[in-house]
């Protein structure tokens, strides 16, 4: 194996180790909430591709595609795990040849390509085990527009590679000139701050805060922000749905979202603080000033998203008192479920010390009375 498609390789084994570390701690999280629903998305991954041998040729071609699009999203998005912008800029220099080049886009969009191909030949074989009547006429001409669209979507794949390998360079200026000393100017407020008046300190203590632990979530490929993001909307929407009580979905299932999207929401943000506080500690060391207040600070912050959420579900349940009886829902419920969920947050914030698996327990028991809390909204 030539060197670079040894090294690109090797590159793309260890994103993926790293990708799938970044999850072994909501793995429980995912099965417990998303276990069943997980399998069917998997039963039901080649069926666009299988149902499109049924259709018009317009609308075959516009399920084709879209398959096609399902099996290259993995690898867009990882496109900056697979390929980082600092080896990007290592590797432009080199006088690698472009068939090296192609070549290992295509082995590195392989190693994504591969397992889901087993995931498509699995949902096929289940397909053409219940062997529905739709599938009878068309089965050969199924499997081929599955095979073809794993087939685009694994060229498609290998475009996107290529295109980032031929990104321009965007930092150019650290080349010619030296970094900044981090955070230097910001030493002499800190020594300040003692002496400032308390509101001063304050501000100035939000302004260091927004400067180390907000602005670092939503720069670069950190993610962490969109992930709160979504973990926050998903549990506003959860609660509104939960209350709305839509006649399709029963209730509970929309409790038991509210309640493992809650728990993510601050689990997940406690770690990202905390991941941050260990990068900051060495460098903060250095500093004249005190910093563990401003640490403490971030950690109790990470509540608020949480809290966030938990005032959304007393406005919609107990901010109308004298609508609860004819709504038909139970305000000690509703009171009891906040409490025990306050509790819960402040739990996790606290227990920081729990070993990986007694943090996982103490969430999924969370999540567990929190479901059986609020099943009982409605009696």
């Amino acid at each position: 194996m030539p060197p670079y498609l040894r090294f690109r390789v090797r590159m793309a084994h260890q994103a993926m180790l790293q990708f799938v570390a970044s999850f072994a701690s909501s793995l429980g999280y995912i099965m417990l909430g998303f276990g069943q629903v997980l399998v069917g998305l998997i039963a039901c991954l080649a069926l666009p591709g299988l149902f499109a041998a049924t259709r018009p040729w317009p609308q075959a071609l516009g399920l084709f595609a879209g398959q096609a699009l399902l099996a290259s999203a993995p690898v867009w998005l990882l496109r900056k795990r697979l390929l980082p912008e600092q080896v990007l800029l290592w590797c432009r220099p080199l006088p690698i040849p472009a068939r090296a080049q192609w070549t290992a886009n295509i082995a590195v969009a392989g190693i994504i390509i591969v397992p889901l191909g087993m995931a498509y030949a699995l949902s096929t074989a289940i397909w053409l085990w219940q062997w529905p009547d739709w599938l009878r006429p068309v089965a050969p001409q199924a499997v081929l527009l599955t095979a073809g669209s794993l087939l685009l979507g694994w060229i498609v794949s290998t475009l996107v590679l290529a295109r980032r390998c031929r990104m321009p360079a965007a930092p150019t200026l650290h080349a010619h000139r030296p970094p900044p000393a981090p955070y230097v100017p910001r030493v002499p407020s800190l020594q300040r701050m003692a002496a400032a008046s308390p509101r001063r300190r304050a501000w100035t203590a939000l302004h260091h805060w927004r400067q180390l632990f907000w602005l670092p979530f939503w720069r670069g490929e950190n993610v962490v922000g969109i992930q709160q993001t979504v973990l926050l909307l998903g549990a506003v929407l959860s609660i509104a749905v939960w209350l709305w009580r839509p006649p399709v979905v029963p209730p509970t299932l929309w409790a038991a979202n509210a309640a493992l999207l809650l728990m993510l929401l601050t689990d997940r943000g406690d770690k990202a603080v905390t991941e941050q506080i260990a990068l900051l500690r060495p460098v903060a060391a250095a500093w004249p000033a005190p910093i563990d207040k401003l640490f403490r600070f971030a950690r109790v912050s990470a509540l608020l998203p949480g809290l966030a959420v938990m005032a959304w579900f007393a406005l919609l349940t107990l901010g109308h008192l004298g609508r609860a009886s004819s709504a038909g829902y139970s305000t000690t419920v509703a009171t009891v479920w906040l409490c025990f969920a306050g509790v819960a947050q402040v739990a996790v914030i606290a227990l920081r010390r729990l070993s990986v698996n007694g943090r996982v327990g103490l969430v999924i028991s969370a999540i567990i009375i929190l479901i059986a809390i609020g099943s009982e909204l409605w009696n």
